[in-house]
């Protein structure tokens, strides 16, 4: 089964993807899509998904092989200082005063770091997601928190509006539909 996707905006190439995968118990479904951001996206939803997918860049697109059925890949477990939680930072600072909300930011995303329970993942939406781009004082924080298992991940759309989809630094782009599914289905959410 093929799905073209070439030409769609988030979230389609992934909910597409997932009618496809829905309709087969198992075998290979070939999704063509055309910019780097729908490829990761498809990819990560796919592998969610218990799939495993190949991906081979073309002339103008890329092509994921996506799998489903049997696999022989051993189920990785969450770190268990890990919550259920997911924070979602919605600006480049906390509260009103901008120099001060900065330093605040700051601090905050430091002290993740040291707390006992920490979040699965981090959602960058809106001017969030000028913490994970390229001049960024937190990048270097972000990294470590990444390296501690928490997924950075930031709002494919938002990166566009502010042209910053080729400066990220740290994480993930995320679309609108991993991030309804991800809200929907933890255990708690944190907005800053």
């Amino acid at each position: 089964m093929i799905v073209d996707a070439r030409g769609l905006s988030c979230p389609q190439p992934v909910l597409k993807t997932k009618e496809a995968l829905e309709a087969i118990d198992e075998g290979i479904v070939e999704v063509l899509v055309d910019n780097p951001a729908s490829k990761e996206n498809v990819k990560r939803f796919a592998e969610k998904m218990g799939c495993t997918v190949e991906i081979e860049e073309e002339k103008d697109h890329f092509r994921l092989k996506i799998v489903k059925g049997f696999t022989c890949e051993v189920p990785t477990f969450p770190s268990s200082n890990l919550s259920g939680k997911v924070v979602v930072i919605l600006s480049d600072s906390m509260g009103e005063e901008k120099e001060l909300g900065r330093m605040l930011m700051k601090a905050f995303l430091s002290t993740i770091k040291e707390a006992s329970q920490k979040p699965k993942k981090m959602l960058f939406i809106n001017k969030g997601v000028l913490l994970t781009t390229e001049g960024s004082s937190v990048i270097d924080v972000l990294k470590e928190l990444e390296e501690m298992g928490i997924e950075i991940l930031s709002c494919g759309t938002c990166l566009d509006y502010f042209n910053l989809k080729d400066k990220l630094s740290v994480g993930k782009i995320t679309n609108m539909y991993d991030t309804v599914e991800e809200l929907l289905s933890c255990e708690g959410v944190v907005r800053i």
